[in-house]
C-alpha cells in the first residue's frame, strides 16, 4: 500500500462523530475455521475458511480480497464500456478513446491477421543505429515512450524543494525485473527459460538466428544486472538522491551521448538532475564502451517486442504468458481477453476511466464516513506520538506538525487529467494506439520541468483497490475503489471498519514515519528533522522487527526479507495500533454488545486478518519475496500481531501458545 485541502481536525473534535451502534454480522462467519485455535495459528483461524472456499483460480498466482475487489471492479467497468458502444460515442471525447481502445484489444481476428507487422518500423529504427549519436537518439525515442532499457528517466518532485520538479536518472532494463533472477544461481532454470523466451519473440518478429540473439541479449543483461543495486539499497533514498549538472552527466559518463539524447527528448539540458545510482551509471558506460553495439542494438530489439508481446497476436501473448505468468508465477491459465483489453484502457486512460467509474458507483456518504475516520486516526496518531519513551521531546513537537500537516485524498481528484489532446486512432494497430498514448503520457512528465508541482493531482485512479502514502506531497489517499467490503462497509460496526480501513488510513498516514518517510518533513522536503539520540533508537528497534520477519520461512530454503519489506512492516504494525486505539476512543460513551460471541476487540482483529485472506502459488510467494516491500498476507497477519498485548488479550494468548511472544522479544514502534 503504498505514493490542496489539508485537513486539520482538533483532538476534542475527534471523538465527537460516534455513529449509531450497529448489533447485525458484517463479519461472515464462514471465513474462520473454528479448527484451529487463534492462539495456535490466528491467519489460519480467522481465514482458513476463506481460503478453503476461494480455491486458486487457474488464470491468478495468487487471489485475496484485493482480487475479489478488483473482480467486482472489472464487471463494474465492463457494463461501463459496453454501455458506451452501445451508442456512437462523439468522436474525440473521452467515450470515443475508451470505446475504441477496449474494442481493439478484444478484436482477436485482427491482432492475428496483422502479427508483427506493428512492430517493424519500430524494429527497423533499432536496426538502423550506425553510431553512439544514432544509438542515444533511439533510446531516447524508447524513453519517450516509458520504455526504459538500461535506465530509466522521469520527472518528478524534487525531493529536497518539493514544489520544484527536477529530472531522475535510475536503473532500470533487465527483463526479469530484479539482479538476483540473473545472479543467484538458485535460480539458473529460471533463466534459461528467460533466454527461451527471448528466443521465441525474437522468432516471431522476423529475426533470423534468434537463439544466438537470445544469448547476447542474456550477455547485455547479466553485465546489467551485475551493476544494479539490490532491491534493499534501492531503499536508502538518502543513498539514491546524487544531484548533478547535465554538463557534468555528460563528461562523467562520455560513452553514452546524453548531449543526443537530450536533444531527442527534446528536453533543454538542466542545471540540476538527479541520478539514483552513481555506480550504476560507471558500470554501464564501460558496458557500453566494451560492448559490441550489434549486441546491444539486439538488446533494444528484445526489450521492445517484450514491452508490446501483450499487444499483438495470441502468439505472441503466449509467450509472455508462458514465461512471465506460467514459470515466474505459477498461473496456468490466461485470462479472458476482455479482462485483459479492460485492464489495458484503464490504465492508460486511468481518470477517463475514473470519471465514469465515480459518476456511478462512489456515493457522497462513503466520503463523508471516512473523512469522519480519518479525524479519529489523526487524532490517535497524535496520542501515541505523544506517548513514545524512545523519542525526545523536540522531535515529537516536529512530528506532530507533519501528522498535522498530511493532505488527505478520499474517492476521487477535485480536478480531472485533460485527456482533449490525447487522439486513439482505430486505423492504427493496437501496439500503435498503446505507445502513442504512453509518447503522449511521458510527454506531458518530461514538460513538467517548466513547471510547478501541482500537488492536488493523483497517483492512483479511483477504480484502483489500493491507497498510498506519498512523502514529496505528505499526503494519503484513498481511491473509491477501495472503499467497499470488506475493507469499508458503510453498514458495519465501528470494530469491523476501523479493523480494516482504518488500519489501511493508519497505515498509511505511519508511512509518514517508516524508514523512508522519516526523511521527509511537513512540506515534502527530504531533511533531517531527527535528533541522532532518535534515529539510534529507531534503528534498534528497527533491527528487531527486521530479524523477526527474517526467521519465518516462506518456501523450504527461502526466508522471508525482513529488510526489504521493512518500511510496509512497520506502517502495518503502527496502523494496527493507531487504529485500535482510535476504535477505543470511540467507546467515550459505552461500549458495544458483542456480536455473534465476539467482543469489538476481536471483531478489530478478525477484520484485519480477513483483508489479507489469500491463496497463494508457490512460485508467486518466491517472486514476491524477491521483489516485493510488502510481506506475505500471512506474515502481515501473524508475526505482526505477536507484538501487541492488546491482540493477546483479546483473544486470551498465553505463554506456551504458537501466537504468544515474550515481551522482552517484542517491538513496539508507532
Amino acid at each position: 500500500m503504498n505514493r490542496i485541502v489539508c485537513l486539520v481536525f482538533v483532538l476534542a473534535a475527534a471523538f465527537s462523530c460516534r455513529q449509531p451502534e450497529k448489533t447485525e454480522s458484517a463479519l461472515d462467519l464462514s471465513n474462520l475455521d473454528l479448527s484451529v485455535e487463534p492462539g495456535q495459528d490466528f491467519y489460519k483461524y480467522a481465514t482458513g475458511g476463506w481460503m478453503a472456499s476461494h480455491p486458486l483460480k487457474p488464470e491468478y498466482a495468487r487471489y485475496g480480497t484485493f482480487n475479489e475487489l478488483t473482480d467486482n471492479n472489472e464487471k463494474r467497468l465492463k457494463e461501463l464500456f459496453e454501455n458506451l458502444g452501445s451508442g456512437t460515442p462523439v468522436p474525440g471525447s473521452e467515450a470515443q478513446k475508451i470505446d475504441d481502445l477496449y474494442n481493439m484489444g478484444l478484436d482477436s481476428a485482427r491482432l492475428a491477421q496483422e502479427g508483427a507487422a506493428p512492430l517493424q518500423r519500430f524494429l527497423a529504427e533499432i536496426s538502423a543505429v550506425q553510431d553512439s549519436r544514432t544509438f542515444a537518439e533511439t533510446v531516447a525515442r524508447m524513453h519517450s515512450a516509458a520504455e526504459f532499457p538500461f535506465f530509466m528517466a522521469y520527472v518528478s518532485a524534487d525531493m529536497t524543494d518539493s514544489d520544484s520538479h527536477v529530472l531522475y536518472i535510475s536503473q532500470s532494463g533487465l527483463g526479469m525485473g530484479d539482479r538476483d533472477y540473473y545472479l543467484d544461481e538458485n535460480n539458473a532454470a529460471l533463466k534459461d527459460a528467460y533466454r527461451q523466451y527471448v528466443s521465441r519473440i525474437l522468432s516471431l518478429a522476423g529475426i533470423e538466428n534468434a537463439d544466438t540473439a537470445a544469448m547476447d541479449v542474456l550477455e547485455v543483461e547479466d553485465a546489467i544486472a551485475r551493476a544494479s543495486w539490490s532491491s534493499v539499497e534501492l531503499r536508502d533514498v538518502r543513498k539514491s538522491y546524487n544531484p548533478i549538472s547535465a554538463k557534468d552527466l555528460k563528461s562523467t559518463y562520455p560513452h553514452f551521448d546524453f548531449g543526443a539524447w537530450f536533444r531527442e527528448l527534446g528536453i533543454q539540458e538542466p542545471d540540476r538532475i538527479i541520478v539514483g545510482q552513481p555506480s550504476y551509471l560507471a558500470a554501464l558506460d564501460t558496458l557500453f564502451s566494451e560492448t559490441d553495439q550489434s549486441k546491444l542494438k539486439t538488446y533494444l530489439t528484445a526489450q521492445f517486442i517484450s514491452e508490446y508481446s501483450t499487444m499483438l497476436g495470441e502468439d505472441f501473448y503466449d509467450a509472455n504468458f508462458d514465461f512471465f505468468k506460467k514459470a515466474m508465477a505459477g498461473i496456468k491459465e490466461k485470462q479472458p481477453r476482455w479482462k485483459r483489453s479492460l485492464d489495458v484502457a484503464s490504465s492508460l486512460l486511468p481518470e477517463a476511466v475514473g470519471k465514469l467509474y465515480v459518476e456511478k458507483y462512489f456515493p457522497q456518504s462513503s466520503k463523508d464516513t471516512m473523512v469522519r475516520m480519518v479525524s479519529n486516526i489523526r487524532a490517535a496518531l497524535g496520542e501515541h506520538i505523544d506517548s513514545l519513551t524512545w523519542m525526545t521531546d523536540s522531535t515529537k513537537i516536529v512530528a506532530k506538525e507533519k501528522l498535522e500537516a498530511i493532505t488527505v485524498k478520499i474517492g476521487y481528484p477535485d480536478k480531472w487529467k485533460d485527456y482533449s489532446s490525447l487522439i486513439v486512432n482505430p486505423t492504427l494497430a493496437y501496439m500503435e494506439n498503446v505507445r502513442n498514448i504512453r509518447i503522449w503520457d511521458m510527454a506531458d512528465n518530461f514538460s513538467r520541468l517548466e513547471k510547478p508541482v501541482d500537488k492536488t493531482e493523483w497517483l492512483m485512479s479511483p477504480q484502483t483497490v489500493n491507497a498510498y502514502y506519498n512523502p514529496a506531497t505528505n499526503e494519503i489517499c484513498f481511491p473509491a475503489a477501495i472503499l467497499q467490503p470488506p475493507f469499508f462497509n458503510p453498514e458495519a460496526d465501528d470494530a469491523v471498519n476501523y479493523g480494516a480501513i482504518g488500519v489501511v488510513i493508519s497505515h498509511e498516514m505511519t508511512h509518514g514515519f517508516d524508514d523512508q518517510g522519516r526523511h521527509f518533513d511537513k512540506n515534502g522536503n527530504m531533511t533531517d528533522w531527527w535528533k541522532p539520540e532518535d534515529e539510534e533508537a529507531f534503528r534498534q528497534m528497527t533491527d528487531i522487527l527486521v530479524a523477526q520477519f527474517d526467521s519465518v520461512s516462506v518456501l523450504p530454503g527461502l526466508k522471508a526479507n525482513g529488510a526489504l519489506c521493512l518500511g510496509e512492516n512497520i506502517a502495518d504494525q503502527g496502523g494496527l495500533r493507531v487504529a485500535y486505539t482510535a476504535l477505543q476512543n470511540t467507546f467515550a460513551d459505552g461500549r458495544p454488545a458483542d456480536i455473534d460471541g465476539f467482543t469489538a476487540e476481536q471483531r478489530f482483529y478478525l477484520s484485519y486478518a480477513n483483508i489479507w485472506a489469500m491463496n497463494i502459488t508457490d512460485e508467486e510467494k518466491a517472486r514476491l519475496t524477491k521483489l516485493d516491500v510488502h510481506s506475505l498476507g500471512e506474515n502481515r497477519v501473524n508475526v505482526t500481531l505477536r507484538n501487541l498485548q492488546t491482540f493477546f488479550d483479546a483473544f486470551g494468548i498465553k505463554d506456551g501458545d504458537a501466537m504468544f511472544r515474550p515481551e522482552n522479544e517484542r517491538v513496539v514502534i508507532w
